[in-house]
Parts: structure tokens; C-alpha cells; sequence
């Protein structure tokens, strides 16, 4: 016991650090969700009572009418048992009368032929005239004259009458027990063909009371569940309210409070838990055993002592017998009777009154066990079955959680690694946008100045050609002036070209000299030179086009490479585009089935908290049925068989006092 005990203590402190741990959530989540508790408690309690009521009244209906409908199933099988009794009894009784009538008629029969064959003498010597002189004598349909006629007949008297006269007479007499014969064959015919007609009606009434029965109990035991079921929900939202009306009072007061009793209470089980463990320790001793073996008490018995005199004595003789025979509980029927009968003033009829008064009582008692056996056998089968299917649920819905958690999991991680693989992708599709816009870049610097610098090597060969070879010089193309440029080289200035390559641009040369005369130079200097132009002109123009071709296969290689560059780059941007469409596709069905999981989840949670609520229900009421039925299912036969004494003995009592005698 104080295992036990230890066990169970245990066992409450892994509960209320549960309760201790839930607590303290709730002290976090602050007075919106305790306001939100409060009032869906304040909704919740006045359905949940109104559907208590509600179930209690129907079920109390129907406890009522399963009360009914077995009081008539009784009494069905008592008419039916009654109507066999009778039919029996009418069965035997046609059975003897058959026999004797078929023996009357066939005796006349037998007496109308020896006379008429001339032999009567011979005929009454025989069994039949003995069993026609017994008709004669009983037969009260034959008047006087005719019976003495047949007497004097069947005693071979000298007086008897002629032999025709006697025939006529028993043929008449035959005619009319032939007539009766027929008459109680088919009276015995209609009251078997009544009888089974009973029978087949009760047994119909039987049955559709049977199927009520079953159907009702059926319905009674799903009601008391779910009443149980109601009223434990009841329970614990009156609590929830009162805990959470007081709790919203004073939050922090009251989670301060329950820090320090959870403390307190931690404490105070761990030194119970130590004492226990220690008073184990001491009664597991093998001297404290040794010392237990020597003190067990031994048990004592009570003899009762019964007396007898007279009728009174003997009647009071046979009831105490079977009370101690049977030990009823105290006070029993036969009890009421022993005292009434040692009261020496009251007469045997009152007492043979109460007998049977009592007796009657003894067996609705009775019946009203074996209803209740019946009851109570019915609803635990029943209510085990659904414990058993609730077990089997909560089971399985565990196994099904068990496994979409798994499934949850996988779409997650896969989810994960699809996001992961996008992001990772758009990271890649950054750098090689920004590669490209780098290439880019410098391909078009490259291709500015590439353009640029053989536009001047152009430029200047042209000019040089303009010396050098003047049928390869190419004038530049005429430029349209502008209005500026027209008013300027009108009034005398000169087009000058400042920017070769790039065309050309005006400049105001003075052609006047302020009114001045012209200097006079004087005679030019002698001065002898070589030939008229220079030989390596060749040379520095071959050289000027080999730039040309070196800067025109560059740039056509870069834009190749360019092109090369771009389509590679567009084919990278369509296959990135393509994948993430795939990724994206991929993410939205895995994130629907991750939704359509977790709802599954969800439900089966729902069912699984459902179910385990209402096998708790179940069990509770099981409970209860044991509380109620554990006592007469284990005494039933022998609260059967002590009845039966007590009837016995109160009938064998009733029949003393009545003047019988047992001696």
C-alpha cells in the first residue's frame, strides 16, 4: 500500500507540473484570452445544462419504458407459461377421456354384434361387458328405464328384455357417444389451434419487446455516457470559470501566489516522499517481518443458539434455520416475521398475511434483480465495446498524426530546399546580369574608342593622300552651315578645319590692316632643297592601314564576342526564367499540400481529442456501472438462492402455522 502510494504521488506530481506548466503559460497570455474564456464559459454553461437536463429527462424515459416493456415481456411469458400449464392440463385430461370413450364405444360396439351374431352369453364373460356395465352404471344420458334394462342385460338376468330391444338401445347409445366423441375431438382441435395462436402471438409480443429492450438499453447506455460525458464538461468549465474570474482578479497576484505554493508543494513531496520511502524501508525489515509472522490476530466466530416449542416454535424454528443458513442481510423479511411471531398477542392470520405479503415482495425482488442483471450485463458489454472502439480510435488517429507530422516534414525540408534553390538561382542571375552590364560596357568603350581612333587614322591617311596621291584624296563631305557660321565667313572670315576627323569649325581670320601700309620684306633668302616630295610616304601610309585592319579585326572579334556573350546570356536568363517558373509552380502545390496536411492534421487531432474525451466519458460511466452492478452480478445467485430459502422457509412457516406437519 504504501508503494502504492509512493507510485500515486508520483504519478500527481508529473500531473500538476502539467497543471503548474500550464499555468504559468496562462499567466503570459494576459487578460484578452481569460476575457475570451470567461465569456465563452458564460455561453458555454447554459447549453451545456440545458442539454444535460435534456438527456436526463429522455434518459429517465427511457429507463421508464425499459421498465415497462420488461414488466410486460414477464408477464408474456407468464401468460405463455400459464397457457401451457392449461393446455397440459386440457391435453391429459382429452388424453383420458379419449381412452375411456374409445373403450366405451368399442365395448358397445363390441356387445351390438355378439347379440345380433347370437352370442351374447359369450360377450359377458368378456373385458368389454365388464367395461359396459362401468357405462351403464356412470352414464348419466340414460334414463333410468333404459339402464336398468342394460343392467339386467349385462347380468345375464332371466328378466332382461328381448335381444333386439337391447340392441336398439346401445345402438342409440353408441349414435350418442359417437356424436360426443366427434364433439371433444374438435373442441380438443380449436383449443390447440387457440393455444398455438397464443403462443405465436405472445412469442411476436416477446420478440418486439426483446428488440425495445435491446434497443433501449442500447440507447440508455449511449445517454448515460454522454450525460457523463456533459456533466464532466460542466464541471471543468465551472472550475475554468471561477479559476478564471478569480485568476483575471488579480493576475500577478495570484501567479506570484502560485509560484510560491508550487514551491511549497514540491517541498512538501519530496519529504512525503522521503518519509514513505523510509517507512518502507523500515517495514521491508526482516526482523519487522519476523515480528508481523508472530503478532497476526486470529479470528473469532459467534454461535447462535435457536429454540423450539409448539407450533409457534416450530414455524419460528424453520425460519431461523434458513436465516442462518442462507445469513441475510440484517434487517431481513424473515426477521419481521420471527418478531411477530415471538409477539405470543398476535393470531396465526395476520402472520400468515404478512407471510404472504411477503412472499409476493420476494419475488418482485426478484424480478427486479434479474432486470437489473440483465441491465447492467447489457450496458457493460455495450459500453466496453465502445471503449474498446474509442481505444482502437485514439489509436489510430495517433498512428495517422504520427505519420502526416513525417509527410509534414518531408514538404517542409522540400519546400526549404525549393526557396533555397530560387534564391540561390535569382543570387546567380544578379552576378550574370551584372557581368553582362559590364561586358557590355566595355565593349561599347571598346568599340567608341576603336571607331574613334580609326576615324583619325583615316583621317590622317587622307591627308596625306591629299599630298602624297592626290587622286586616292577624298574631299570631305560639304557641311550645311549654320546661320552663324554664314554671317561669320561674310564678313570675311575664313572656314578653318580645328578637329580633324571630327569636321570642321570657323574661325575669323583679319584680312584687313587697320588702314596700315604693308611691311615691306625685303628679298627672300637663297636656300637650295632636295626632291620635291618625301620617298617614305609608302611606308608611313602601309603602316597606317595595317593599324586600320589591326583596330577593324579587333572590333569585329569583340562584336562577335558580344554576340556569342548576349545570346548566352538571354539563353541563361530564358532557362533561369524557366526554372524558377518550375520552382515556383513546385512551391505553390508542395505549400497546398502542406496546407491540405496540416488541415488532415488538424482534424485528426480534433478527432483524436474528441475521442479521448469521450472514452474518458466511457470509462467514468463503466465506473459507475461497476459501483451499481459489481454487488448483484456478484451475489446474484446467491441472493437467487437465499430468496428462494426465505420463500421456502416462510411457505413451510405458513404451512405449520396452518396445521401441517414437518415432524
Amino acid at each position: 500500500m504504501l508503494q502504492m502510494m509512493v507510485k500515486k504521488i508520483e504519478t500527481e506530481a508529473v500531473t500538476e507540473k502539467e497543471l503548474y506548466d500550464k499555468f504559468m503559460c496562462y499567466c503570459k497570455t494576459g487578460d484578452e484570452q481569460l476575457t475570451k474564456s470567461i465569456a465563452d464559459a458564460d455561453t458555454k454553461m447554459p447549453q451545456l445544462a440545458s442539454d444535460i437536463k435534456e438527456a436526463e429527462a429522455e434518459k429517465a424515459q427511457m429507463e421508464q419504458e425499459l421498465t415497462q416493456h420488461q414488466t410486460d415481456r414477464d408477464s408474456a411469458k407468464a401468460a405463455m407459461a400459464k397457457a401451457t400449464e392449461i393446455r397440459e392440463k386440457e391435453a391429459a385430461a382429452f388424453a383420458k377421456e379419449e381412452s375411456e370413450d374409445k373403450a366405451n364405444i368399442d365395448a358397445i360396439y363390441k356387445a351390438i354384434a355378439a347379440i345380433e351374431k347370437g352370442m351374447s352369453g359369450g360377450f359377458l364373460q368378456t373385458n368389454a361387458a365388464s367395461i359396459l356395465r362401468k357405462l351403464v352404471i356412470s352414464n348419466v344420458d340414460l334414463v333410468d328405464y333404459e339402464r336398468h334394462e342394460l343392467a339386467d342385460f349385462l347380468q345375464g338376468s332371466e328378466d332382461a328384455p328381448a335381444s333386439g330391444e337391447i340392441v336398439g338401445i346401445m345402438k342409440t347409445l353408441a349414435e350418442e357417444m359417437d356424436k360426443s366423441y366427434a364433439e371433444m375431438v374438435e373442441a380438443e382441435k380449436k383449443a390447440i389451434k387457440a393455444y398455438e395462436e397464443l403462443m405465436a402471438a405472445k412469442q411476436k409480443e416477446i420478440e418486439a419487446l426483446t428488440k425495445a429492450i435491446e434497443e433501449k438499453l442500447v440507447r440508455v447506455g449511449e445517454l448515460g455516457i454522454s450525460i457523463v460525458a456533459m456533466k464532466n464538461d460542466l464541471t471543468d468549465t465551472e472550475e475554468a470559470l471561477m479559476e478564471d474570474t478569480k485568476f483575471l482578479a488579480d493576475l500577478g497576484k495570484n501567479c506570484e501566489m502560485k509560484k510560491k505554493e508550487w514551491d511549497v508543494r514540491c517541498k512538501t513531496r519530496s519529504e512525503e516522499l522521503l518519509a514513505l520511502t523510509e517507512t518502507i524501508k523500515i517495514l521491508n525489515d526482516d526482523d519487522a517481518l519476523e515480528l508481523f509472522k508472530k503478532t497476526l490476530p486470529s479470528a473469532s466466530f459467534m454461535q447462535i443458539e435457536v429454540t423450539t416449542n409448539a407450533i409457534r416454535k416450530h414455524a419460528v424454528k424453520l425460519l431461523k434455520g434458513v436465516n442462518r443458513k442462507h445469513r441475510f442481510s440484517k434487517p431481513s423479511k424473515i426477521d419481521f416475521v420471527l418478531l411477530m411471531l415471538n409477539g405470543k398477542k398476535v393470531g396465526f392470520g395476520k402472520v400468515i398475511k404478512l407471510i404472504d405479503e411477503m412472499v409476493v415482495t420476494l419475488k418482485k425482488e426478484q424480478q427486479d434483480d434479474d432486470h437489473k442483471k440483465e441491465f447492467c450485463k447489457v450496458q457493460l458489454d455495450l459500453a466496453d465495446d465502445k471503449k474498446k472502439e474509442l481505444e482502437r480510435s485514439v489509436s489510430d488517429s495517433e498512428k495517422a498524426i504520427a505519420e502526416i507530422e513525417d509527410s509534414l516534414s518531408v514538404v517542409k525540408e522540400e519546400i526549404k530546399v525549393l526557396e533555397d534553390g530560387i534564391k540561390a538561382l535569382d543570387k546567380s542571375v544578379a552576378e550574370a546580369t551584372a557581368q553582362r552590364k559590364k561586358e557590355n560596357t566595355e565593349y561599347s568603350e571598346l568599340m567608341a574608342g576603336n571607331t574613334a581612333a580609326k576615324e583619325l587614322i583615316e583621317f590622317a591617311k587622307n591627308r596625306m593622300q591629299k599630298f602624297y596621291n592626290p587622286k586616292l584624296y577624298k574631299p570631305p563631305p560639304k557641311k550645311e552651315l549654320t546661320e552663324a557660321e554664314r554671317i561669320e565667313q561674310n564678313m570675311g572670315g575664313a572656314l578653318v578645319q580645328t578637329n580633324p576627323g571630327k569636321g570642321i569649325s570657323f574661325v575669323q581670320i583679319n584680312a584687313h590692316n587697320g588702314g596700315k601700309d604693308k611691311a615691306d620684306p625685303g628679298k627672300p633668302p637663297e636656300a637650295s632643297f632636295g626632291g620635291s616630295k618625301s620617298e617614305e610616304s609608302g611606308g608611313v601610309l602601309a603602316m597606317m592601314d595595317g593599324l586600320i585592319g589591326e583596330i577593324t579585326k579587333e572590333m569585329t572579334e569583340a562584336e562577335l564576342t558580344e554576340k556569342d556573350a548576349q545570346e548566352d546570356y538571354e539563353q541563361l536568363m530564358s532557362d533561369s526564367a524557366a526554372r524558377r517558373a518550375e520552382d515556383t509552380k513546385a512551391i505553390t502545390e508542395k505549400d497546398a499540400a502542406k496546407a491540405d496536411l496540416e488541415t488532415e492534421l488538424q482534424a485528426h487531432a480534433d478527432k483524436k481529442a474528441a475521442d479521448s474525451k469521450e472514452l474518458q466519458a466511457t470509462t467514468d460511466y463503466i465506473q459507475t456501472l461497476h459501483t451499481d452492478c459489481d454487488f448483484l452480478i456478484e451475489n446474484y445467485e446467491e441472493r437467487k438462492t437465499a430468496r428462494a430459502g426465505e420463500i421456502d422457509a416462510i411457505g413451510k412457516a405458513k404451512a405449520v402455522l396452518n396445521g401441517a406437519d414437518f415432524s
